[in-house]
């Protein structure tokens, strides 16, 4: 297999656009997914790594050899689209052995990978039908039989299940990820979907402006985002900005919005503190409490195993997730008056940015 590292890759287009520079590395055998919203240069990335485009400046370097020149065949990448890109003319069969038949491999060995594949990814069965009579799930297994055929030391897949239904989508992936994990192939995902990052990787690199933000493993980044941005697109907390008003030997007092709030931390008296807290560690009382700061309520929405609840404090939107359903739906009868919340203070994360 290959581990894969990016040394200062950038590119630039006539439209201004431009990514990086990008440093990442990834691990032989690892699942890395790129993360982060439309525009932030994932697929553009994913392309030069896999040699579709050529960066302006910086290094790919696959097991440590320099492979920027290199044309994607010669670089041993298999490559799974958002369009599966299928051979309309030819059958299931014909469409994972194409590949294999470029390359001159026998026609015993041919069959014997292709079947060996269509039994791994449950296929088997619809190797000699025709394209347009296989469905969207099926057509996602068959092109990843097809980049998996010529065992490729690097598998790229970008955003393969966004055109499927929730259910489908989230059985396909954690077969892929069984796939990966069974055949050990290094893989990049490219997704904009959170939960499906989080689901299937080792580790993820966060994206945006066309430069990597923050990298780690999904626990990780949910729990102790770096900057404003993880934090809120991962939707892994409020953001709340201040003045350190008092301190003691590990913890900080900030004054932001009006309220206090007690984080772990240290810095001189009146600096400018950025922090987040997950919704999940924010407690709300029904009634107003001694060291608890005063929220309008705004709403209570029903989640699996939860309520959410949404608070204003002085134009700022505070979410909370509260469990107990008393608590909830008292607080549900109190929406537009004010009620207390709190937050828990080793679970602050003071933000670099």
């Amino acid at each position: 297999m290959v581990s894969v590292e990016l040394q200062g890759m950038t590119r630039k287009f006539r439209d201004g656009t431009s990514i990086g520079p990008i440093d990442l590395s990834v691990e032989d055998g690892e699942f890395m997914t790129l993360l982060g919203p439309s525009g932030s240069g994932k697929t553009t990335t994913l392309r030069m790594v896999a040699g579709f485009i050529i960066p302006q400046s910086g290094r790919i370097l696959f097991n440590q050899e320099d492979v920027t020149q290199l044309t994607p065949r010669e670089r041993n990448v298999g490559m799974v689209f958002q369009s599966v890109a299928l051979f309309p003319n030819m059958n299931v069969y014909q469409n994972i052995a194409f590949g294999l038949e470029m390359a001159n491999w026998s026609r015993e060995d041919t069959i014997q990978r292709v079947e060996s594949l269509a039994d791994l990814l449950g296929i088997r069965r619809l190797l000699k039908r025709k394209i347009n009579e296989v469905s969207g799930g099926e057509g996602q297994r068959i092109a990843l039989a097809r980049a998996l055929a010529r065992q490729p030391g690097l598998l790229l897949l970008d955003e393969p299940l966004s055109a499927l239904d929730p259910q489908l989508r989230e059985r396909l992936q954690m077969e892929i990820r069984k796939i990966q994990e069974e055949l050990g192939v290094t893989t990049i995902y490219v997704t904009h979907s959170q939960d499906e990052a989080f689901a299937i990787s080792d580790r993820v690199a966060i994206l945006n402006d066309g430069v990597v933000w923050q990298v780690g493993d999904p626990q990780d980044l949910y729990d102790r985002p770096a900057t404003e941005f993880v934090a809120t697109f991962l939707g892994s907390g409020n953001v709340l900005s201040g003045t350190l008003i008092d301190s003691t030997d590990d913890k900080i007092l900030v004054e932001a919005n009006s309220g206090q709030f007690w984080i772990q931390g240290s810095g001189p008296k009146g600096s400018q503190v950025k922090f987040t807290v997950k919704p999940e560690d924010v407690l709300v009382s029904l009634s107003p409490q001694p060291g608890m700061t005063g929220a309008k309520m705004i709403s209570v929405i029903p989640q699996i195993g939860a309520f959410r609840v949404t608070m204003d404090l002085e134009g700022k939107t505070i979410v909370a997730l509260v469990t107990d359903e008393t608590v909830a739906w008292g607080l549900k009868s109190r929406i537009g008056e004010t009620v207390s919340f709190d937050i828990r203070t080793e679970s602050a994360v003071i933000l670099s940015d």
